[in-house]
């Protein structure tokens, strides 16, 4: 049996799927460079399975609001080290793994394998009277031809996924599918739902799990700035923060904007007449940039700018000068939860990040590798992106988004119970779909039923996927995107030219580079090909002995 376990706490579910995946390196918390500062004062750890050198420790921050009245706030800190040992390591091996957790494009199971499906859903109420829904469908795992059952538990407090095995000699009944799931008494048995339009208020409960797609805050802050008055009334960025923007994304016009547009308005220009998009992963993304919304002289608050960032989770500061002197209470909003500090070194062409994340964010990945300069300025982007995805991701399961997830999912069932109550078929115990019946049991009334439930879903998932409601690839936008055949560069030590594509032979390596293809072996190697030919891209048949590699001017193959 595979079983998802999504009902696991979000802490310790991080915490294992850092552990498993990420590549902790030594960073040492930019917090205990800041210990001396009038603002930060250190605390106890907040957990021992806190890792002080790769996810920073959790330290109080104190300010002052309008009254006067001392105001404190805890909050994580991540940041690079700093240091002559760090500024000497090798630069081709800083990076570290980059990667989306939970990623929608595999958890989003019923639009991924239920809907457009034949598949079966179930109403029911557990003891406590808390109605639940169960969606089971027959799929191939993985089209490797074992077919078995995927079931998701509908729940006010979220869904839940297992898998089971389908044997078509062993029938499986609803009592043994939730028993998996830990239910075994109910005040009302589940009873089959027969009308195709629930499929449609299935999608929407699954919706509540969090956003596809994502809008993040950039906030400028000029050297020596403190006061959030004094950011949101920066009307311009300096030249630097003009090409990070360029980084981040293109440059859009709103008016007439037809894609994700993050809250802002497409149709009149009262949020502004540009702003900055790109796709990562699949996933839009739209940034409120605070120079590009509406500055007003006459209010020193910047209400409409801050309506915007003051409400996003992720929000991303760029501080002027190489030691920013932004600290997040400096910003006042119950909604954001990270801050992404972000600052310029112009002397060694490479931007600094430090992380705030607020104490009650279950750790997030990836973690800050332990060069403190990121010369890569691509793989920087990368980075920051995936960061402020996970960050919003793992702030849904902080208590402010939590309760509030957990009452509109509760009224979401309630209304679906009542509306649904009557169109239930009557009580049967098998979990038999439609389509594992023999041709001759299916009567044709039933099989218009069928065909109609399937119209209508594969309908709505077309509707959704022309939207871009639902990640349906991993595509990435920007003005760095790479070919689909250029390789990531992990690591360069041995070899002195610059890489383009390679591949394995037997105990040697073939590396292509703007200098010629050369042959590595152990710790040397040797010239293959001139750089008179210019390889793009290499593929290595050891069985046949072939290389084929396509060059700048065309397709070549070589023995």
């Amino acid at each position: 049996m595979e079983k998802h376990e999504l009902g696991t706490p979000p802490r310790r579910r991080n915490q294992r799927l850092l552990g498993q995946n990420m590549l902790q390196t030594g960073s040492r918390s930019a917090s205990t460079e800041d210990l001396d500062s009038p603002c930060l004062s250190p605390l106890r750890r907040s957990s021992p399975g806190m890792s002080r050198k790769a996810y920073g420790s959790v330290e109080e921050l104190t300010s002052l609001d309008v009254t006067g009245e001392t105001k404190r706030h805890r909050f994580r800190v991540e940041s690079l080290s700093i240091s002559e040992d760090s500024e000497q390591a090798i630069e081709g091996c800083s990076h570290t793994a980059v990667y989306i957790e939970n990623p929608e494009y595999e958890t989003r199971w019923y639009f991924k394998y239920f809907l457009g499906r034949v598949h079966q859903n179930f109403l029911g109420s557990d003891e406590r009277k808390n109605p639940f829904f169960l969606s089971v469908v027959a799929t191939d795992a993985d089209n490797h031809g074992a077919m078995q059952h995927r079931c998701i538990l509908w729940h006010r407090s979220g869904n839940q996924r297992l898998c089971l095995p389908l044997t078509p000699s062993k029938s499986v009944n609803y009592k043994t599918i939730l028993q998996k799931f830990g239910m075994t008494k109910f005040d009302k048995a589940p009873r089959e739902l027969v009308s195709p339009a629930i499929q449609k208020d299935l999608l929407t409960l699954e919706e509540q799990e969090g956003a596809v797609n994502f809008k993040f805050g950039v906030l400028y802050c000029k050297e020596s700035q403190s006061a959030e008055t004094e950011m949101f009334s920066n009307e311009s960025g300096s030249e630097h923060f003009r090409k990070f923007l360029d980084l981040l994304g293109d440059t859009v016009q709103l008016l007439d904007f037809d894609r994700f547009r993050g809250g802002l308005d497409v149709k009149t220009n009262t949020t502004g007449t540009e702003s900055v998009y790109t796709v990562y992963k699949g996933h839009e993304i739209m940034f409120h940039v605070s120079t590009m919304l509406p500055y007003s002289p006459d209010n020193p608050q910047q209400v409409e700018r801050k309506r915007h960032i003051g409400n996003d989770i992720c929000v991303i500061v760029f501080c002027e000068g190489k030691y920013p002197s932004f600290r997040p209470s400096s910003i006042k909003s119950k909604f954001i939860h990270v801050f992404a500090v972000v600052s310029f070194d112009q002397d060694e062409d490479g931007y600094r990040l430090q992380v705030y994340s607020a104490e009650s964010v279950p750790l997030f990945g990836p973690p800050l590798p332990s060069l403190g300069l990121f010369r890569d300025h691509v793989g920087f982007r990368e980075l920051l992106l995936a960061k402020l995805m996970n960050g919003e991701k793992a702030a849904y399961g902080t208590p402010i988004f939590k309760d509030k997830r957990e009452r509109t999912l509760d009224l979401l069932i309630r209304n679906l119970e009542r509306d649904y109550d009557a169109m239930m078929a009557p009580r049967r115990s098998l979990l038999i779909l439609p389509e594992t019946l023999s041709p001759r049991i299916q009567r044709r009334k039933v099989q218009a039923k069928v065909t109609e439930f399937q119209q209508i879903g594969q309908d709505l998932k077309l509707k959704k996927i022309m939207k871009g409601d639902h990640p349906t690839s991993l595509q990435t936008s920007s003005p760095f995107k790479k070919d689909p055949w250029e390789p990531q560069l992990l690591c360069q030590e041995l070899f002195p030219h610059d890489i383009i594509c390679g591949d394995s032979w037997g105990d040697q390596v073939v590396i292509a580079s703007s200098d010629g293809v050369f042959v590595l072996y152990e710790d040397h190697y040797y010239p293959l090909i001139n750089k008179m030919v210019t390889v793009q891209q290499l593929s290595v048949c050891e069985s046949r002995g072939l290389m084929v590699f396509r060059g700048g001017n065309g397709n070549a193959t070589g023995e």
